[in-house]
């Protein structure tokens, strides 16, 4: 399903008539819920380890254009205090000024600036993603899973990806050095994203 498909103005005045009933339906403002969605990471620890975490209070939106899907957008806000790695201590320290400074910089957020279908059902969006007083270009590699009607009547759609980033780009560089060689942490981060979104109902 071409969501986020880009098409030339040309294109598009030829195709209007040919758009995918289905597609244009998906066509709406959607809330994330952070109840049926998570936001998380994976980090080499130690040079022979993973760890993973998450971060569980996290809020954001979509906007869906079916009929012109280069109109979509997205916009996430993440609170950096909610970072859970199952290890309280291990979280206190992400959350204090040797990572994130969640105290002065309490939320990472993300804005898409465009997207692209690379084939099927999976899509490229990119944006700018701040961490602290910093921001960058991200692109994120997402599947649409589809769209369904929940037991109470919530429209929603899925969409599940990913993206690699190097924490140091964003100012996040504390380590320690290990007495075998390597480092405590990686700089490579693994983000991944598994969202559902609830289709708002239209305006009256």
């Amino acid at each position: 399903m071409a969501l986020f498909n880009r098409k030339s103005a040309t294109a598009a005045a030829t195709t209007t008539a040919d758009v995918d009933p289905t597609l244009a339906a998906l066509t709406g403002d959607y809330a994330i819920d952070p109840a049926h969605s998570s936001i998380g990471f994976t980090v080499r620890h130690a040079m022979v380890t993973n760890v993973r975490g998450s971060f569980a209070e996290h809020e954001g939106s979509l906007k869906l254009d079916g009929s012109d899907p280069a109109n979509s957008t997205a916009s996430i806000d993440v609170k950096i205090a909610s970072v859970d790695t199952g290890i309280k201590d291990r979280d206190g320290h992400l959350a204090s000024g040797d990572f994130f400074d969640a105290e002065k910089f309490p939320l990472m957020t993300f804005r898409s600036t465009s997207a692209e279908q690379l084939g099927g059902d999976k899509y490229r969006v990119t944006g700018d993603l701040t961490i602290k007083d910093v921001t960058r270009p991200l692109a994120i590699d997402l599947e649409f899973n589809g769209s369904a009607t929940d037991v109470y009547g919530n429209e929603r759609v899925g969409f599940e990806g990913g993206a690699e980033i190097l924490r140091s780009d964003w100012g996040l560089t504390w380590n320690a050095a290990l007495e075998t060689g390597g480092v405590m942490v990686s700089d490579k981060v693994k983000l991944n994203f598994d969202i559902s979104a609830i289709k708002a109902a239209p305006q009256a």
